[in-house]
């Protein structure tokens, strides 16, 4: 699918799936995802908690459970198939120098036994070469552009000496460190208020810009991207069931469960009435999906979502869905009225998308 703004293609994921072996039955994951990522976007990944956003994500890093497995498809970088690693050796090849990953919780990704500078300092020689002063001089720099402020001295302090938000911007210190051309935030803000979660993506932005980074964004909460994500990429029970720019996304969604996750944005809520919830549980995934995996969940599925998965629609150049409401024999169904009055409320969620 062409990207206009954006053509260069840094990463290519084609048809993976991913298996896992729990309790001698095997857990089908990812289902035939396929993925450009272009050189210099900002693109978000959205979806419920078991959705396989994370899974996807520790597929370029390496970071696969031990009991999981690469069953088919590629992930091509700079010349490379990733789904063929097998050694550790080849992963650190790939791993921070040309992708980076800043985890969900900043205190168990630090070292609670080193100082603060000395875990950015070991990201900088082994990804950088630099030693001693060079590297603690650039260890204090990163830590100012992660907005720390009197770094010079608090590169000296422990992780428990940092409050909740400044130990996420240390963890983007020792990502920035590793000097990658793709970092992956795994729901960078979940464990911040709103006004924290507001200055971490701030700070996002301004990295990527200043380092001309490439950056994928895992959350469940289409709010907290909508004014940071170029394109947004909707998962569901392992796969890809929408794709598009951001304005796209919101203001002319195509599949059930992309009107699902919009609807359930807190801001569409109305005063004494009950927010909108999406009803129901995702499909099991030890046992085979059959038709569209959301159609247990839809309040108006079409017969044949019961029987066949959907195929991918094109519904712009930048902007594609798999389901069945985009086939030209379907019936015309209305999108929610919560979907209607987004363009009303894109203020509230971060300006203009």
């Amino acid at each position: 699918m062409e990207y206009t703004g954006q053509n260069e293609v840094l990463l290519s994921i084609q048809d993976l799936n991913i298996k896992f072996s729990l309790r001698g039955r095997q857990l089908h994951a990812l289902r035939d995802v396929s993925l450009d990522v272009y050189k210099g976007e900002s693109l978000a990944i959205v979806g419920e908690s078991g959705a396989g956003k994370s899974v996807l994500m520790k597929n370029l890093i390496g970071l696969l459970d031990k009991n999981g497995w690469v069953d088919s498809g590629s992930i091509l970088y700079d010349g490379k198939d990733l789904a063929k690693f097998k050694t550790e050796k080849e992963w650190q090849q790939i791993r921070g120098s040309h992708v980076a990953m800043v985890m969900q919780d900043p205190m168990t990704s630090l070292n609670p036994l080193r100082t603060i500078g000395w875990q950015i300092c070991e990201a900088l020689q082994y990804n950088q070469n630099m030693h001693g002063e060079q590297a603690l001089q650039k260890a204090i720099e990163i830590l100012h552009d992660v907005g720390i402020q009197d770094a010079a001295n608090r590169h000296k302090q422990y992780p428990h000496q940092f409050s909740g938000g400044m130990r996420q911007r240390v963890v983007i210190a020792i990502a920035m460190a590793c000097n990658p051309r793709l970092l992956i935030c795994d729901e960078p803000t979940t464990a911040l208020d709103v006004t924290i979660q507001a200055q971490i993506l701030g700070l996002l932005n301004n990295l990527r810009a200043k380092y001309n980074l490439t950056m994928i964004y895992i959350t469940h909460d289409l709010g907290v991207v909508a004014n940071v994500a170029e394109r947004i990429a909707v998962m569901y029970a392992g796969d890809i069931v929408e794709i598009g720019k951001c304005e796209e996304l919101f203001f002319n969604a195509q599949h059930p469960y992309t009107w699902a996750l919009l609807s359930s944005l807190p801001q569409l809520g109305e005063r004494k009435k009950d927010l909108f919830s999406i009803k129901g549980t995702p499909p099991n995934l030890f046992m085979g999906i059959r038709g569209d995996g959301f159609a247990a969940r839809n309040p108006l599925p079409l017969a044949v979502d019961l029987l066949h998965r959907p195929p991918y629609f094109q519904v712009s150049p930048t902007h594609k869905a798999r389901t069945w409401l985009l086939d030209p024999r379907a019936p015309e169904l209305e999108p929610p009225e919560q979907i209607e009055s987004i363009k009303n409320i894109t203020a509230s969620i971060g300006g203009d998308v």
